[in-house]
């Protein structure tokens, strides 16, 4: 992790931490960390978890990649460096999320290891839950929602992960799904895995 550009800058301690936060809200806080490729299904599950949570009475929210770029990260491209750099942002985005105490759920390609291995330095132990969304890309490009599959083998679309940028799928993830299979059973598969 690097230090910040600023100096003469000291960080501020509240009176109340994350684990009252947390008991505020009456249950355990987590950032729920989906990566896979496009069209994986990884919003879709994310927004249906969402749902799920808000039913039972989970403090909930998603940050869905896409929507994050509209805003946040809208001076970023998809160059590695970019991708890197939406990453990181997005990682200490969440942290805030979790240590207010909320179950905050991304759904980011984030393609890199390494990337995601930061993520997870900037939680408490248990508290980043990484979802592998293990679609085969058979599926994810026969979904094509946005086209994009068919522009990146058209070489229209330039570092285009699976297809002409790489990914790097996680080796030991918290949970994995298969979005091939029913979205209902997906959400139950996870909910139960975070007992909440």
């Amino acid at each position: 992790m690097t230090e910040p550009v600023a100096t003469n800058i000291v960080r501020a301690e509240g009176h109340v931490d994350g684990s009252a936060r947390a008991a505020n809200f009456g249950h355990e806080s987590y950032t729920v960390w989906f990566t896979g490729l496009s069209g994986s299904g990884k919003s879709t599950l994310a927004f249906a978890l969402e749902r799920a949570l808000i039913e039972k009475g989970v403090a909930s929210y998603v940050l869905d990649g896409d929507n994050v770029r509209f805003g946040l990260n809208r001076d970023l491209g998809f160059a590695p460096e970019d991708r890197t750099e939406n990453i990181r942002r997005i990682g200490e985005v969440c942290r805030l999320f979790q240590d207010a105490g909320m179950v905050v759920l991304t759904a980011f390609i984030s393609p890199y290891t390494a990337d995601r291995d930061q993520v997870r330095a900037l939680h408490p132990e248990g508290k980043f839950i990484e979802v592998f969304v293990d679609t085969p890309i058979e599926v994810c490009e026969a979904r094509d929602v946005k086209g994009l599959y068919a522009k990146a083998r058209a070489g229209e679309i330039g570092q285009f992960s699976g297809i002409s940028a790489p990914y790097e799928a996680p080796k030991n993830p918290e949970i994995t799904v298969d979005t091939s299979n029913p979205l209902e059973e997906c959400v139950a598969e996870i909910v139960n895995a975070l007992g909440l």
